[in-house]
């Protein structure tokens, strides 16, 4: 798969995920085989490049791979020139969030909320495309609600715009993330291209990931909530790629110690107290399919140190060899 002048070998993508595809959290995902990665969206609004939030989510230093940003707005000579304040802080691929569905954002008429205006799409896609001299790639979904599927539309605008890729999730705005990601649209929409395209939604497991790559064509698989919990899928989406089984499951110590780092990667990256807030939910993300992990992860979301989050993680997972044999996973 080919973006701009970026040749990726292994076209599984981390999806970006406000609030979870920070650094710690995509060097983890790339460590186990992903081979793109793209980080949360950051606000276009000049006025709040400086906010905490901003500052930690545009920290891209030291970061592996391709660095691919993501940025969310509607105006778009503003866009424009939150994409050339990007690139010089070193982002190499520009991403353009036009498929969050979340209130907040879709209540000032960004993310998803930008499908009910085609026109505007073209503006900011040509604007951004037109301001800076890196890939520019576009994140949307089917349509702003059932009755209003207008990927076709969207994803011809975006070729004709200069987008260098395209990614899809498979449902509509007015979905969120509800029922089932649907394909059909996306296999059109790859077959009338001639840039690559992602195909995004539900994307849980090896098994799936094939199945959809088959019914649409698409160049790569981007990966989101199925990543959660479970930064290790990588590593077996690749070998089923590449091998059509798949490999022997990671022994539990090894997975053990990689939640282990994840927690330490976060609490050093962020400081307290905010890293031993965003701690918790990929805590619970880890532990509640284990043993005692639900009752687990209740008693260390009480502990209001990270020092402790981290020790109480430790003293359970030391306990996990006595309950099981191998970390849960719903696929094998």
């Amino acid at each position: 798969m080919q973006i701009g002048a970026y040749s990726i070998d292994t076209p599984i993508a981390l999806a970006p995920m406000a609030g979870i595809t920070d650094k710690p959290f995509r060097r983890l995902c790339r460590g186990f085989g992903a081979g793109w990665a793209v980080g949360e969206m950051l606000t276009s609004d000049p006025g709040l490049r400086h906010t905490k939030k901003s500052l930690s989510r545009s920290d891209f230093s030291n970061e592996d791979g391709v660095i691919a940003v993501q940025i969310l707005g509607n105006v778009p000579q503003v866009m424009a020139e939150a994409a050339q304040y990007n690139v010089a802080l070193g982002a190499q691929v520009i991403d353009i969030n036009m498929g969050c569905p979340a209130k907040k954002v879709c209540n000032v008429l960004a993310g998803s909320a930008l499908l009910q205006n085609e026109k505007l799409v073209a503006e900011i896609l040509q604007a951004v495309v037109g301001a800076v001299d890196v890939p520019v790639t576009l994140k949307t979904r089917l349509g702003w609600h059932d009755e209003h599927k207008n990927l076709l539309t969207i994803a011809k605008t975006a070729e004709d715009s200069g987008i260098a890729a395209l990614a899809v999730h498979g449902r509509t705005r007015t979905q969120m993330y509800n029922g089932e990601a649907e394909y059909g649209l996306i296999a059109e929409a790859k077959g009338r291209l001639n840039i690559p395209v992602w195909v995004n939604g539900d994307i849980t497991s090896p098994q799936k990931a094939a199945e959809v790559l088959k019914q649409t064509g698409a160049d790569g698989v981007m990966i989101g909530r199925g990543a959660q919990g479970q930064p290790w899928l990588f590593r077996d989406l690749k070998h089923y790629a590449e091998h059509g089984a798949l490999p022997e499951a990671l022994p539990l110590k090894q997975c053990s110690d990689t939640v282990l780092a994840h927690v330490r990667a976060m609490h050093e990256f962020y400081g307290e107290p905010s890293g031993l807030r965003i701690a918790r939910k990929h805590i619970g993300w880890y532990l509640d399919p284990m043993p005692d992990g639900i009752e687990t992860r209740r008693e260390i979301n009480r502990l209001d140190s990270a020092a402790a989050q981290y020790d109480a993680l430790a003293a359970y997972l030391d306990t996990l060899p006595e309950k099981t044999d191998t970390w849960a996973c719903a696929y094998r």
